[in-house]
């Protein structure tokens, strides 16, 4: 079972992006958290308080559907670090995203002081330096008997674009993303139960390298310790953008270049602590008749 962190995340870039403030959630974030706030009809707690992670990048639409499906909830929002936490205010205060439901007094923009009984949290795991430490923070935040919904992508995603990569000669062009089985591992190995697991492929198109390019600054970077550690020149753009219309082209799409995301969807309860198990015991034999109900003689009593 994986418990180290990702060997291929650079920590250092990866706490550059933690500290980016998008201007609005990725297009594709938003989809995968309307697809997410649909499989909750399948849960039928109804959380008091829940916890919704880092909704900046996440998909700020959500918090609407969210505060729909749970009217009498309160919610908390968590962002991190402090600054971004200030930004994420600022942002939501004036954006177009149901300013409603974000100003209400149900909402409070802090890490929850007692427990939730859901943690919202989509799209961030396979962005994180340390995954086993972000899970273990959303298992502390949660009641038991509450439940974690997350969403992230899996291995399968820019397959296409890491073909190119590797045509071309040149390293990855992300850092590599984690199968949806490791991860129902690494919930367990934090303390969660019946973790359920799922996955779907969504195809995006693009009208040409620069769209395609721009969408994908918005929804990462590359965090692979092994990309190029220097700034790219002209000629090798344009290389790029070459090796993108001859590699990715779909004739399917009327030319159109295409993507392939894999999204892995997965929720999970914290039960009950486990009582702890000494791995020896002893008791003597006076206790051992008085248990099995035997007298001194190893007859039944009545």
């Amino acid at each position: 079972m994986r418990t180290e962190r990702p060997p291929t995340i650079d920590p250092v870039a990866a706490a550059r992006w933690e500290q980016r403030v998008p201007a609005e959630s990725p297009w594709l974030h938003e989809e995968v958290a309307r697809r997410m706030e649909d499989r909750l009809q399948w849960i039928v707690s109804q959380p008091r308080r829940w916890a919704h992670w880092a909704p900046l990048q996440g998909g700020l639409q959500a918090q609407a559907l969210l505060a729909k499906r749970y009217p009498k909830s309160e919610c908390f929002v968590v962002e991190a670090p402090v600054e971004r936490a200030q930004a994420a205010r600022k942002l939501i205060a004036k954006s177009r995203w149901n300013p409603s439901q974000w100003g209400s007094a149900k909402v409070r923009f802090e890490v929850p002081a007692e427990p939730v009984q859901m943690v919202w949290a989509n799209m961030a795991l396979h962005m994180a330096p340390d995954p086993m430490d972000l899970i273990a923070r959303w298992n502390q935040v949660l009641d038991v008997d509450g439940f974690l919904m997350f969403s992230c992508l899996g291995p399968d995603t820019l397959r296409e674009l890491h073909g190119l990569y590797r045509a071309m000669g040149w390293a990855p062009p992300t850092h590599a993303f984690t199968d949806m089985h490791d991860w129902g591992d690494m919930l367990v190995q934090a303390g969660f139960a019946e973790p359920v697991m799922d996955m779907e492929r969504i195809s995006l198109s693009y009208s040409s390298p620069q769209s395609l390019l721009e969408e994908l600054r918005g929804l990462g970077r590359n965090l692979h310790q092994g990309r190029f550690a220097g700034l790219r020149g002209r000629t090798w753009h344009q290389s790029l953008q070459d090796a993108m219309w001859r590699e990715l082209a779909d004739p399917a799409e009327g030319g159109r270049l295409k993507l392939t995301f894999e999204v892995i969807y997965g929720h999970a309860f914290k039960p009950k602590a486990r009582m702890p198990v000494s791995p020896q015991s002893s008791i003597t034999l006076q206790q051992m008749r008085g248990a099995l109900g035997l007298n001194h003689e190893g007859k039944g009593t009545k």
